[in-house]
């Protein structure tokens, strides 16, 4: 890939740079091979999207660096922070209050994954640093998956919403408890008061960040339309904005987004449609994301010396998150049968994870090579492989509203060739 690079440059001088061009048909290719796949096998297009940045990735594609820093950094943070502020709005507090188990549900599957593959790393012979910050990357789920798993698969239903839930609390958990361990790895504490300062830092900075935001968005439904483009490019502006700054006062970007899409919520109680506002200019952004991600995952020191514990993860993470979601499923109004698939469909990892990866590996010096080796693989295995669960378990929850491949009629290729 380096290869062809230097030799393109020397015939070929766009205004933006090489990079640019390179990106450009990168995303170009995602977007074919995922409309593609999701046509002719059923899978959901952001395994396309993956499959492209792995090529890429594996090809040497040089363009994303590790850890994530700079326009990679700041892009992968915009991105989830629009997916977060989407799922954010899905979440009414007040079913918390009419369901508490759900919100047990949560912590049980989010606890025993981190204790689970925490203990797991240990018996692998890991070290109890990196080992933590392996359980942490293991914690969270992604919401930007499922979020693309379910709009793929036009579905609706009691085990989608509780899935859509259950990953957006698990990224809250991860991107908060994640961003102080990276601090306390940084600047040890001596006492509880003192490994508790750098979690309330994240949460007030994110917290005040989120309001702001909030309160911007309310004021402007106010005078504008929610279904009105001006109003769209508006929201996206002020996360954009928003992002930035949280990262610079030391909060959670994607955190403040969420936080603040969840207090929007209970402000301004009028539905407004988020997914139809935001339109390709979201879907480009995800897609982007999912592309960086699996091409910078791709690059990882990949050795069979590390493949056990990179197998090991994947394998305690998943039997973790089901086991934890069946726990909680007592009293949550859910069958087993939906808990099955629930536990299913919280497999995915991608974004989130991949964030909280970054942050562990830059703070944690010479074991941050080791978290990244086991880490990088096991979230680009489970963005594809989490992808397919996923999709599986809502055809077979019965929530899906379209077959898993379309016929092949001239009227429903016109139909399939609308993106949702």
């Amino acid at each position: 890939m380096n290869e062809l690079t230097s030799f393109w440059a020397q015939w070929l001088r766009p205004s933006a740079g090489l990079p640019t061009v390179q990106w450009a048909l990168l995303l170009a290719a995602a977007a074919v091979t995922g409309y593609l796949l999701q046509r002719h096998s059923g899978l959901p297009k952001v395994v396309g999207y993956s499959l492209v940045g792995t090529l890429a990735g594996l090809s040497g594609f040089g363009a994303a660096a590790w850890p994530l820093e700079g326009t990679g950094l700041f892009l992968v943070e915009l991105a989830v922070a629009v997916v977060l502020f989407e799922a954010g709005g899905r979440i009414p507090l007040r079913w918390f209050r009419h369901n508490p188990m759900v919100l047990v549900q949560s912590l049980a599957e989010s606890a025993l994954s981190y204790f689970a593959v925490y203990w797991a790393m240990l018996w692998l012979d890991v070290p109890a640093p990196a080992a933590a910050a392996l359980a942490m990357v293991a914690l969270a789920a992604s919401p930007a998956v499922l979020t693309r798993v379910l709009s793929d698969t036009h579905a609706a239903g009691p085990v989608t919403e509780r899935a859509i839930v259950l990953s957006t609390l698990s990224s809250l958990y991860a991107l908060t408890l994640g961003s102080a361990q990276a601090s306390l790895i940084e600047r040890p504490a001596a006492n509880l008061l003192g490994q508790l300062y750098p979690v309330l830092v994240v949460l007030g900075v994110s917290v005040a960040v989120g309001a702001l935001l909030s309160l911007a968005m309310r004021l402007a439904l106010r005078v504008m339309s929610p279904t009105s483009e001006n109003t769209t490019i508006l929201l996206l502006s002020l996360i954009a904005a928003s992002t930035a700054i949280t990262a610079h006062l030391g909060g959670s970007a994607p955190l403040a987004a969420l936080l603040g899409s969840m207090l929007l919520k209970q402000l301004h109680q009028r539905p407004w449609a988020w997914p139809r506002q935001t339109g390709t200019a979201t879907a480009l952004l995800t897609m982007m994301m999912f592309v960086l991600v699996s091409t910078v995952a791709a690059q990882a020191d990949w050795s069979l010396a590390v493949a056990g514990s990179v197998l090991a993860l994947i394998g305690v993470r998943l039997a973790a998150k089901a086991v934890g979601v069946g726990l909680g499923n007592v009293g949550s109004g859910a069958s087993w049968r939906q808990a099955l698939w629930l536990g299913c469909a919280m497999a995915p990892m991608s974004a989130v994870a991949l964030l909280v990866a970054s942050q562990l590996v830059q703070a944690a010096g010479e074991e941050g090579a080791l978290i990244a080796r086991i880490a990088l693989p096991a979230i680009l295995v489970m963005e594809l492989l989490g992808a397919v669960m996923a999709a599986w378990a809502i055809y077979r929850a019965g929530e899906s509203s379209k077959p898993w491949i379309a016929p092949d009629s001239p009227n429903q290729r016109g139909e399939s060739g609308h993106e949702s």
